[in-house]
Order: structure tokens, then C-alpha cells, then sequence
């Protein structure tokens, strides 16, 4: 008898009803892989000009200075950590990663990085995604001589992982500049079902019991040098260094940024090209996360509609409290969209009322928001369910 995957979610939704969950996920290990969307102030640590280590960053961060987060206050694994009942993990490169610090996890995600070894090229300096693994791996070695062999693997083992890629690989790659060498190289439609293609492919060879994967809509084409790795050949390569329970976060509605508005749109309309490739690219990924799903006995990847998402308080900002989906709080010509957020940008009073604190990124409000719907969304926005259900599982069928 072949039992769905639906019919599995079910089940296990009926035994968390009946059995109380004991403790919580207080001391959970957290880790952050990534690119400026979660760098909490590697870069600040590097001979590169990706920072945000200057005023108006930061203005509304507790200590009201600049730490190297891309956002006027807390980013998206602040606010994952707060919500797990954990300490935010320190950048990595902070001399302050020590000793117990190290229990807490480590994020290692670096401003202007991408699945693509060719994106990001014109910043130096910066962690590409295979230094960041190595760094990873760095880390639990210290973390061995720190606590023992035994208690590191405990720790890394019972962590969440946080991986935010694929934004950069379009915005800063395939469409730019114009013509590019990848929109060259490939159609749109061409270049999403190549990655899918590529995705099921190291998929299937996962063949041993995993734990959960939770897959944030992503974009890819090839990691690096002559071989071509699919996205999911890093998550694998987690799994090798020892990662557990991965939130894999990639592009939203990337069309609709201000940077995106300020250079192609005429109206202030969404650029229809962009949003096409991240429409093809999302549902390719979803149906093909549900197919490898229902494969397993197991809802091991969890989809996270990230364009979905976004575009509810992008369409209706109001709803949200939001004065502005369009124009970003901090920056200057059409639409704040133009260059970065500086001591000479203009920058709006209150941050809480715009979608986007600058050109590329969300407001510290927009990042609330967006958590909230991994923790608690709905199975329009998570399927097969939402962050705060997988973990109650995580509690109750793997102590």
C-alpha cells in the first residue's frame, strides 16, 4: 500500500495533538550561511567594499549603531533566533567567537556572494559560499577543543541551519549587466529547468535517512570552476560537515526592489522579465520538491513561497502598516533605488512604514513580517506546513 505524503503530514499532525511537546528550543545551535540578506558583520572584517558599517545603518538596531547588518535594525536570522529561544549568533570573523560563544552557532554569510562563482565579481574580498563551508568546518573543530568531540557533534547535530542565497546570482548576474554572459547562454525558461534538472539529480542520490530540509525558494546554475554543482550539492555538503535542519532562503519577487523599479521600470510597475524568471524558477521548485517528497517517508523538504510572501505586502502595503512598497526608506533618485544607503542618502523618518530599507533590502518591519510567516504561515505560503509545526515534530520524533 503506497501511503502519501499527505496522508503522513496528517498522521503526524494527530500525534503532536495528543502528545504534549516537553522542553523547547531553548540552546539550539543556529547557522547562517549566505549573502547580504543575513550577514551580520562578516564583511565588516574584510578588505571589501560590500559593508554596512556606517550610519544610517543600524539606526534603529538596539545599541543605535552600525554592526554590519544590510537593514536599519535586526535581520532575518535575529529575529529566527528570537523566536527559537536562542542567542544570535556572532559573525563568525568577530574576534568575540570564543568560548561559549561558540555554542550559540556562528554566522558566516558574506555581503555581495552567490551560487555562481561569477557573481559578485566586481566585490573583493568577500566569502564565497565554499569559504564558508570551510569556515564551518573550522569552526567545529575549535568547537571540539572547546566542549569535546562528543558534545560539538551534539551540538551541530541538533541545530538549525539558515542558508540565504540566489538573489545576487539575478540582480547582479544574469540580468546585469544587460546581455549578459548567462542571459547569452541561456533563456529564462532554459536556465530554470536546467537547475531543477540539476537540483533532482543530487537529490536522488541522497540515500541514507535525512532530517528535515527547509527549501526558501532559491535560484542556481553552477557553484564553481569546471564541474557543475546544483544548489542542493551545498545543502548536501552540509549534511558532510555535519548540518542539520537547513532553511535554504533565496529570491523573492526581485523585480519589484527599488533598485530594479529605479533602472528598468517606467510607471513604477514591476520589471515583467525578472518576475517571470522568479515565478518559472519557484514553481519548477515546488513541484519538484513535491515529487521527491512523496518519494520518502518522510515531509523532508519543506517550500517556503518566498515570492508568495512578499508580494502580499508588496500588492497590498497597507495591510501591513506599510506606506510604501515601492520606494526605499533609505537612498536617493527615482524611487531611493539609485546607489547606497549613506550619511547623504535621504532617509525617511520612520522605517516601520516601507517594505524596503534600501535599494536591495528589506526593512527591519518587512523581516518581521516575513518570519512570522515561516513560523506561523499557512499551506499557501509553506508547504507541506510552517516552521513552528516542523520543529514541534523535531521535538517530539527525534529527542
Amino acid at each position: 500500500m503506497i501511503i502519501t505524503m499527505h496522508v503522513i503530514i496528517i498522521i503526524m499532525r494527530m500525534v503532536m495533538m495528543a502528545v504534549p511537546i516537553e522542553g523547547g528550543e531553548t540552546g539550539r545551535a543556529f547557522f547562517v550561511f549566505g549573502d547580504s540578506l543575513v550577514d551580520s558583520g562578516n564583511n565588516n572584517y574584510l578588505p571589501t567594499t560590500a559593508r554596512a558599517d556606517t550610519l544610517p545603518y543600524g539606526v534603529d538596531y538596539p545599541t543605535h549603531h552600525p554592526t554590519g547588518r544590510f537593514s536599519n535594525g535586526f535581520n532575518l536570522p535575529d529575529l529566527i533566533s528570537q523566536r527559537i529561544g536562542s542567542e544570535a549568533a556572532l559573525p563568525y570573523l568577530s574576534p568575540e567567537m570564543r568560548g561559549q560563544n561558540l555554542l550559540l552557532g556562528a554566522n558566516f554569510a558574506s555581503a555581495g556572494v552567490g551560487i555562481l562563482k561569477d557573481t559578485g565579481i566586481q566585490f573583493e574580498g568577500i566569502l564565497r559560499i565554499y569559504q564558508q563551508f570551510a569556515l564551518f568546518q573550522q569552526y567545529q573543530e575549535r568547537l571540539g577543543f572547546e566542549v569535546g568531540a562528543a558534545e560539538a557533534e551534539r551540538i551541530v547535530n541538533g541545530s538549525l541551519v539558515l542558508i540565504t542565497l540566489g538573489s545576487n546570482d539575478f540582480v547582479n548576474n544574469y540580468f546585469y549587466p544587460p546581455n549578459s554572459a548567462r542571459s547569452l547562454q541561456f533563456t529564462i525558461p532554459k536556465f530554470c529547468s536546467y537547475v531543477i534538472s540539476e537540483y533532482r539529480k543530487i537529490l536522488m542520490v541522497i540515500l541514507r535517512p535525512l532530517p528535515f530540509i527547509f527549501v526558501f525558494l532559491a535560484s542556481c546554475y553552477s557553484l564553481s570552476g569546471e564541474k557543475k554543482f546544483g544548489f542542493f550539492v551545498i545543502v548536501q555538503r552540509l549534511y558532510e560537515l555535519g548540518g542539520r535542519k537547513v532553511l535554504v532562503t533565496g529570491t523573492g519577487p526581485l523585480g519589484c526592489i527599488p533598485s530594479q523599479l529605479a533602472e528598468r521600470s517606467i510607471n513604477g510597475e514591476c520589471v515583467a522579465q525578472i518576475q517571470e524568471a522568479s515565478q518559472i524558477f519557484n514553481q519548477l521548485l515546488i513541484k519538484m520538491t513535491t515529487e521527491l517528497n512523496n518519494q520518502l517517508t518522510s515531509p523532508v523538504f519543506i517550500v517556503v513561497n518566498a515570492f508568495r510572501i512578499n508580494m502580499e505586502f508588496i500588492n497590498h502595503p497597507q495591510r501591513f502598516g506599510f506606506v510604501s512598497s515601492k520606494i526605499a526608506c533609505c537612498g536617493q533618485g527615482r524611487f531611493n533605488g539609485i546607489g547606497g544607503c549613506t550619511s547623504f542618502s535621504s532617509l525617511c523618518s520612520n522605517r516601520d512604514l516601507y517594505v524596503f530599507w534600501d535599494s536591495f533590502h528589506p526593512s527591519q518591519h518587512a523581516w518581521e513580517i516575513l518570519a512570522n510567516y515561516i513560523f506561523n504561515g499557512t499551506t499557501n505560503y509553506m508547504s507541506p506546513m510552517n516552521l513552528t509545526t516542523i520543529l514541534a515534530m523535531d521535538s517530539n520524533f527525534y529527542k
